[in-house]
This record gives structure tokens, C-alpha cells and sequence, in this order.
């Protein structure tokens, strides 16, 4: 069964990038540190991430952050959405426009101007298309920014929460939770390592 996870990492502070964001610097200052685990030779850290990619059937992200990914500072062959770990699975991209052109034309991207549920909607559909093709249950990943995985956990969009705590303090930034209806969240799973640690809820 395709499940709908949220998978971000954040600061011990909340954050998800750090001050002034922006396409030439979609982490923020310092908010390169979120991701250390990420090129961590730590065991468990790498089975996360591999864990996390080979899961992906679709991956659903905001504007912006399709803005910093797809600018001329962002993904190349060497790093992205699990460079080395994971094939190329369809991305969702919510908007109030297309843009005009893609840069990562190897990619499939789908672009709905509709809202996030018809987002998710759509890469549900890619993501079981693909667990057909491949035999395996996949998942939809919502992989941000923090405003979108925010709303689809208010919305109630989401089944699962996946947080990568970095062992860091940003100060600012942009926050993963401003406010929003209460949810009740039940752990599923943790693991520490030296570069973050690694916390899973369901969503009730």
C-alpha cells in the first residue's frame, strides 16, 4: 500500500534552513549542517538513506524548493535526491505556475497549480504506477520545503513523519511548524548516530 511520509531534516531549534534562503543558497546560512548525516560514512545513517530513496515512487516538493534544486547552483549527477542511492522517480511540483523551463530535463516533472491534495493525488498515481512496474510496494516522499510538509501534516494528508534531528542550533531560518491543529504522533523508530538523530512517527 502507498503510504504518504514526510521526510525533512531539521535543527534542534525547528529549523529547516538556515538565515536567508534563497536559489542560489536554498540552505541558508549554515543550514548546510542539516545534512551532514546525509554524506555520513555512519552505517546506519547511509541504510537510512538508502532505505528512505528505494521507497521513493514519487516525490512531492514545493516551488521554492523546486527553484533552489533546479537553479544553476543546485542538483547535479553527484548530488540530489539520493545521488548514488536511488533511481530517478517522478517529481510533484505545487505551484501557482509552471515555470517557463527546466534545467534537470532528465527528470520527470509534474507541476499542478491546483493545491497540495491534488499534488499528493497525482504522485500517488505515479508512485503506484511504479509499484506495479517494479514488484515492490513505493511510497509518495513529501521531501519540502517546511511550509509544504507543514500543511500536509494540518491538512491530515500525511501517514508518516520522518525527521532527521541534527545536532545543531540555526538561531533562524525557516521553521518547520508555525502553529497549526494539534496532531497526535506515535513514535515508530530511533536511531542516533554521531550526525543526527533519526525519528519516525505514524500520524493519527
Amino acid at each position: 500500500m502507498t503510504r504518504i511520509i514526510a521526510d525533512i531534516s531539521v535543527s534542534l531549534d525547528g529549523f529547516v534552513t538556515g538565515p536567508d534562503p534563497g536559489p542560489d543558497h536554498g540552505l541558508g546560512t549554515g543550514g548546510e549542517a542539516l545534512h551532514t548525516w546525509a554524506f555520513s560514512d555512519d552505517p546506519n545513517d547511509r541504510r537510512i538513506l538508502r532505505e528512505a530513496t528505494a521507497r521513493s515512487g514519487a516525490v512531492v516538493l514545493g516551488r521554492r524548493l523546486f527553484d533552489v534544486v533546479d537553479g544553476p547552483s543546485g542538483w547535479d549527477d553527484t548530488s540530489g535526491y539520493g545521488a548514488g542511492e536511488v533511481g530517478k522517480p517522478a517529481f510533484v511540483v505545487v505551484t501557482s505556475s509552471p515555470p517557463k523551463s527546466v534545467r534537470l530535463t532528465d527528470l520527470d516533472w509534474t507541476f499542478i497549480t491546483t493545491g497540495l491534495p491534488d499534488a499528493v493525488t497525482a504522485a500517488r498515481e505515479r508512485s503506484e504506477a511504479a509499484s506495479f512496474d517494479s514488484g515492490k510496494d513505493l511510497d509518495v516522499v513529501l521531501m519540502g520545503g517546511g511550509a509544504t510538509i507543514a500543511s500536509a501534516l494540518d491538512t491530515g494528508l500525511l501517514d508518516t513523519l520522518t525527521l532527521h534531528l541534527a545536532p545543531v542550533v540555526l538561531g533562524a531560518g525557516t521553521p518547520l511548524f508555525t502553529g497549526g491543529a494539534p496532531r497526535t504522533l506515535v513514535q515508530r523508530s530511533v536511531t542516533s548516530t554521531s550526525a543526527a538523530t533519526h525519528l519516525t512517527y505514524d500520524v493519527l
